[in-house]
């Protein structure tokens, strides 16, 4: 989250420096700082900025008259900061688009603990994607290319519904350890298993099916008695 680039636009130099401060001792490394909505535009134009906090009234344009411009280059979140409290200029602020409507004088602390909140949904999620849209899970008869959905048996695409990829997605991630059949089911199905084994073993043998050169006796999907499943690679390469 430290590396996240992060725009300041206000006129006001003191509370530009004071915002600055305050990022850089939370470890943000990449402040950029401007003090007319031009400037905001020109680096929001020519910078991947993770975050946005956009004063109201600047010379010239004002942060509601650049809003509209600025959102159409990024989604990134975009912060108002400023002095006018009326419900109406908040409403404006987000019919407009912004993310978050933050009143002069705040609190440093509470803008800092915004900013995180905000990070957190979207900067590294951003990087999770990134990340995951790379990454490439090979093994000795099967690949997984979870970005594209595509599961490659000895060379040859193979069908397979969204439920088995995600199965086989969460045994990838967890190499030899051992499933219990609750636990597959809440963590692949995203709701309390209440005791329902069969569905588990049914999608279980199915990917058996689509992986295994002998299902009947697999080698990377295989049943710990009385415990569960544990997923052997054989051998396990994840390219990122």
């Amino acid at each position: 989250m430290e590396t996240a680039k992060i725009l300041i636009a206000d006129d006001e130099e003191a509370i530009v420096k004071m915002v600055e401060r305050v990022l850089k001792k939370e470890g943000f490394q990449h402040i950029y700082k401007a003090y007319h909505a031009d400037e905001a535009l020109d680096i929001v134009k020519n910078e991947d900025i993770h975050l946005l906090l956009l004063d109201v009234m600047m010379p010239g344009k004002s942060g509601f008259d650049v809003l509209p411009d600025i959102r159409k280059m990024t989604k990134a979140p975009i912060f108002y900061l400023t002095a006018r409290t009326s419900d109406v200029d908040k409403l404006t602020g987000f019919a407009q688009g912004a993310d978050d409507y933050i009143t002069k004088p705040f609190n440093p602390l509470e803008l800092v603990a915004r900013i995180k909140a905000h990070l957190n949904r979207t900067y590294i999620s951003l990087q999770e994607e990134q990340e995951e849209a790379h990454s490439q899970y090979e093994y000795a008869h099967f690949s997984y290319h979870p970005h594209a959905a595509e599961l490659k048996v000895r060379g040859e695409v193979t069908a397979c519904s969204a439920q088995l990829l995600s199965l086989l997605k969460y045994f990838c991630d967890h190499p030899n350890v051992v499933l219990s059949k609750d636990q597959i089911y809440e963590k692949v199905w995203g709701v309390p298993s209440y005791g329902d084994n069969n569905t588990v073993m049914v999608h279980i043998r199915k990917l058996r099916e689509k992986i295994e050169l002998d299902p009947s006796q697999p080698e990377y999907i295989v049943t710990i008695r009385g415990m569960g499943y544990k997923f052997i690679p054989q051998p396990v390469k994840v390219f990122q």
